[in-house]
């Protein structure tokens, strides 16, 4: 191929390339106008659709902020209309007050005007009078002066002698007086006396309160009378031992009777029985450990009683250990009466009379609650002292006022009365203990043997605990094992026995028995 034909094919290729060049920028052109011509209507009715969504939104916020204005208007309305009420209600007081204060200004006026006429009329009143007692003064001295040259005597010495007669005169008439108001009272004192008496008794009424020597331990059913009694008895020994009251189990349905001259042994084991009962565990080792507990609440029992006494009767500063044997009264009993029941009975008696004649009714009242304590006795040789000494003694061990004291120590005439309180503390305890049912001399004198059987036994060497039970009819010795063997056990009840054979007096046999016990503890840990 030559030159020329390679020039001619090279420059129309060039020319194709070039051509096709344009034709590709025309084809290119053409579609870029298309596009941006689809771009601007798109646009538009973008611009149209959202011009529309414009519009909306713009009258949805013109309705929003409208109606937001309404309901702001709405409540400043409110809070005008309530202020300008309470203004008008304020105003209203005002004006009220301003009325009432007029119409008192008024008032004050006129009584101010009322009150300057009355000054003025007693003003010319006191001058009146003035002038007459003036006038009265002048005419009593002319009438002293006429008598004086009548009589031939001078005003003192007419004085003198009107005196005298007076005095001869009033002396006969009040010897008179005397004389007949002596013999009135005479009659009339027994009769006073004991219409304050009945009046005493009358106002102050208070229920019968004996004290019997058996309690009934109620239970739920009769399956549990064999878990109290335990193992061949073992449970009924070990609270009889713990507590020195016999138990009582017999055929009375769902009841167990504890018996014991001693109220607060009786209690304890009442509580005790309780106790173990409601817990379920009833053994000898926790009889024992719930016998202790008990006794512990006793104590604590009888420390609140005496304070709930004091309190009642309105006894104030009283000593702690006098409020502690108040509380003891409640397990104590005097001739079958309460002690704690008599007590509160004779203060109240001794608090109405005192007011009667005149005295200080508190000290009555304190005199009164305290004229038993002496039959507390903290110790087995206190028993010994008679009961109104004993009681003066720890009254005036405890500080209290010699008034008191006196009267504690004279209400059975183991001392001679120094103070009206005295007679007022004798006659309101045998109005007590004179009423119908308070008292049985029996149960006293029952108790008392119960007491001395125990006090026998205490007398020995060697014996721990002494518990009479069965109305007496069985005396229970508790030795301690070191110190007392068997043999020693079995000589000690036979030397009781015939201590209580040669020193007392009682009807039928007593039986002594000597429990002897020894234990071994250890503790595993």
């Amino acid at each position: 191929m030559d030159t020329n034909t390679m020039i001619f094919i090279v420059g129309g290729l060039i020319i194709g390339v070039i051509i096709g060049y344009f034709i590709a920028k025309a084809l290119e052109k053409g579609k870029a106008s298309k596009l941006i011509a689809n771009a601007e209507l798109e646009a538009k009715s973008i611009l149209k659709i959202a011009k529309s969504d414009g519009e909306s939104l713009k009258k949805d916020k013109i309705l929003q902020a409208k109606e937001k204005f309404i309901e702001l208007k709405s409540e400043h309305e409110k809070v005008i209309f309530s202020r300008d009420k309470k203004m008008a209600e304020a105003e209203k007081r005002i004006r009220d007050k301003e009325s009432n204060i007029s119409n008192e200004l008024s008032k004050a006026k006129k009584s101010n005007q009322s009150l300057e006429s009355k000054i003025k009329d007693y003003d010319f009143r006191l001058e009146f009078l003035d002038k007459k007692e003036e006038e009265i003064e002048k005419s009593h001295k002319n009438q002293i002066k006429q008598l004086e040259v009548i009589s031939s005597l001078s005003a003192e010495e007419a004085k003198s002698q009107l005196v005298e007669s007076l005095k001869e005169e009033a002396k006969t008439d009040a010897m008179a007086f005397i004389q007949n108001h002596v013999e009135e009272a005479k009659l009339t004192a027994q009769q006073e006396a004991k219409k304050i008496i009945i009046n005493t008794i009358q106002r102050i009424g208070t229920e019968e309160a004996v004290d019997n020597c058996v309690s009934v331990f109620n239970i739920e059913s009769d399956d549990v009378k064999g878990r109290i009694i335990g193992r061949e008895g073992r449970n009924i020994r070990a609270i009889e031992a713990a507590t020195g009251v016999e138990i009582i189990v017999d055929d009375t349905p769902e009841a167990i009777i504890l018996s014991c001259f001693d109220s607060v042994r009786r209690e304890i084991a009442r509580l005790s029985l309780h106790k173990l009962v409601t817990d379920g565990r009833i053994h000898p080792a926790r009889i024992e450990e719930i016998v202790k507990k008990t006794e512990k609440q006793i104590e604590q029992e009888i420390i609140e009683v005496g304070k709930r006494t004091v309190i009642d009767l309105g006894i104030h500063g009283l000593h702690p250990e006098l409020i502690k044997m108040v509380g003891r009264m409640k397990y104590r009993s005097s001739y079958g009466q309460n002690l704690l029941q008599h007590s509160r009975e004779v203060a109240k008696l001794c608090g109405v009379m005192a007011a009667e004649l005149g005295l200080n009714p508190k000290l009555a009242k304190r005199a009164g609650l305290l004229h038993d304590i002496g039959k507390v006795p903290s110790s087995e040789t206190d028993v010994e002292t008679p009961h109104a000494i004993l009681g003066m003694q720890w009254a005036e061990k405890h500080g209290e006022k010699p008034e008191v004291c006196n009267a504690i120590g004279a209400h059975h005439d183991e001392i001679e009365m120094t103070t009206l309180l005295a007679p007022i503390i004798q006659v309101c305890d045998a109005i007590s203990g004179a009423r119908p049912g308070a008292r049985r001399q029996v149960l006293d004198s029952y108790i008392q043997r119960l007491k001395d059987l125990e006090d026998v036994a205490f007398g020995f060497t060697g014996v721990k605990k002494a518990y009479a039970i069965q109305a007496g009819r069985e005396l229970r010795v508790i030795v301690e094992s070191e110190k007392v063997t068997d043999d020693k056990a079995a000589s000690l009840s036979f030397e009781i026995s015939q201590k209580i054979q040669t020193d007392m007096t009682y009807p039928g046999q007593v039986k002594v028995t000597v429990i002897r016990e020894t234990r071994a503890v250890n503790i595993a840990k």
